[in-house]
């Protein structure tokens, strides 16, 4: 890449990756300024600095550029799909955003694709995976640069799409401004992040970004029965599929049975109505299967694959995962961790489960507070009783989380157990036969984040390790 006939060897907006040659975009973030680190960057070599109104007054070399642009994300963005060689106009990315079930919705667009005989890319909230490589996810969605090498590299492998999973907070600091998508999902939009967005509608205008931005060449999937759907078709120019169970869609789900072991229901589309069955449990899975039909549809890819793929695949590590148990009763592992999430959950076992639900539940620190006693009243309302925990309490007071998801709760089927291993303890010596146990929040993670600490734990280990020592 050439900037003022200077040959950019590399793009960074992190100071530490700086090497000689390299561009240097200086990106105010919500911890740290860019501005501050540009001595550090032209000290390491940096050729070229990009700051938003005006260059600072540092000492720099003569030969050191300083590029003043409107918008540092932006411009971040658009100049490393460049400087990757524009690497999502060459292979079709699918965007899902949306508040529940991007995770599910990418592994099921994997799934099909790989089916119908097509390499696919994931690049989401369990981690960024592609032809048999897999790197670990710091974030939902990666920051650009991060982003359009892995593209690249995608392209360079032969990959035809990659589902990637995109966050609110990436649409709104810009980081996925320089993709072409093929596809936008919209799953549904309840409360989250509003330590971030401050209200729900700010919510909704980030994740509307990805869907206003979308040429007339592209698709987007819109779930029918969320109250923000008809919002998100007059914002968009691309051709719109629709997928629901209430509502009138291109893509329905009619004639549900729910069961514990597995769901039946009728798919209707365009010229398709086939009966399915699928291992997911829940009817929000039934919309995170349609999601992913209508997408396979948009490609014109074969129903056949498409129901083979849905009836084979088992699960997503951490997504209602079943906890294998010869006790009598059941375990199911969820990330579950807003009060819609938990509602859905709870929900689509509670029709399931013959005797009591158990729920082992936090809350995060360091994120939207308003969510915490929404999420102690859905679990102590809907579930028979609760143990409330530590989720990733970060820099706050474990003890301060619980007591404001307890601001919520109006009843006394609850207990405390602050330690997360101690709480599913606590679950397991409540649960008899036919009862379930719900454990939610962390889902795939394997670590707790306690105070700048990462330390490592698993739901999903830490359950299997007590299912063996109970008697």
């Amino acid at each position: 890449m050439k900037i003022v006939d200077l040959e950019i060897k590399g793009i960074t907006s992190n100071s530490k990756e700086i090497k000689k040659g390299f561009l240097f975009v200086a990106i105010k973030g919500n911890r740290q300024d860019g501005n501050h680190f540009i001595q550090e960057a032209i000290t390491r070599g940096a050729s070229i600095v990009v700051v938003e109104k005006e260059a600072p007054q540092i000492k720099a070399p003569a030969k050191v550029i300083f590029l003043v642009v409107n918008d540092c994300r932006k411009f971040f963005a658009q100049a490393t799909h460049n400087f990757y060689g524009a690497p999502s106009h060459k292979i079709k990315v699918v965007g899902i955003t949306g508040t529940n079930g991007k995770t599910t919705i990418s592994y099921l667009i994997e799934a099909i694709a790989k089916k119908s005989g097509y390499d696919c890319g994931v690049i989401g909230t369990i981690n960024y995976r592609f032809k048999g490589k897999t790197v670990s996810a710091n974030n939902t969605t990666p920051g650009s640069g991060q982003l359009q090498s892995l593209l690249m590299q995608m392209h360079a492998q032969g990959v035809k799409y990659c589902a990637m999973e995109v966050s609110s907070h990436a649409l709104d600091q810009e980081r996925v401004s320089g993709v072409n998508f093929s596809h936008a999902v919209f799953t549904n939009l309840t409360q989250d992040h509003l330590d971030y967005h401050k209200n729900l509608e700010n919510y909704f205008l980030a994740k509307a970004k990805l869907f206003c931005t979308l040429p007339p060449t592209s698709s987007a999937i819109i779930n029918n029965d969320d109250q923000y759907a008809n919002r998100l078709k007059r914002l968009t120019k691309a051709k719109v599929w629709t997928y629901g169970i209430k509502n009138k869609s291109d893509v329905m789900a009619k004639d549900i049975n729910f069961g514990m072991q597995s769901t039946e229901f009728s798919l209707e589309a365009p010229h398709i109505n086939v009966r399915m069955k699928t291992h997911l449990v829940g009817r929000y899975n039934i919309y995170n299967i349609l999601a992913a039909v209508a997408w396979g549809l948009s490609e014109k890819l074969r129903i056949q694959d498409i129901k083979f793929t849905l009836e084979k695949f088992k699960n997503v590590p951490g997504r209602m995962e079943r906890i294998n148990c010869t006790k009598g009763f059941s375990v199911f592992v969820d990330y579950a961790h807003t009060p819609d999430a938990l509602l859905n959950a709870i929900s689509a076992l509670r029709p399931l489960v013959k005797g009591k639900i158990i729920v082992i539940f936090g809350c995060g620190g360091e994120r939207d507070k308003l969510k915490r006693p929404l999420m102690g009243k859905v679990v102590t309302e809907l579930a028979d009783y609760a143990v409330i925990t530590s989720d990733n309490p970060r820099s706050e007071n474990p003890g301060q989380i619980i007591k404001d998801i307890q601001r919520g709760i109006h009843k006394s089927n609850f207990c405390l157990a602050p330690e997360r291993g101690e709480a599913i303890r606590k679950g397991l010596s409540l649960i008899h036969k036919g009862d379930c146990l719900l454990i939610a929040g962390k889902g795939h993670e394997n670590c707790q984040i306690l105070k700048n600490k990462a330390v490592q734990f698993s739901d999903r280990k830490v359950v299997r390790k007590c299912l063996r020592l109970m008697k």
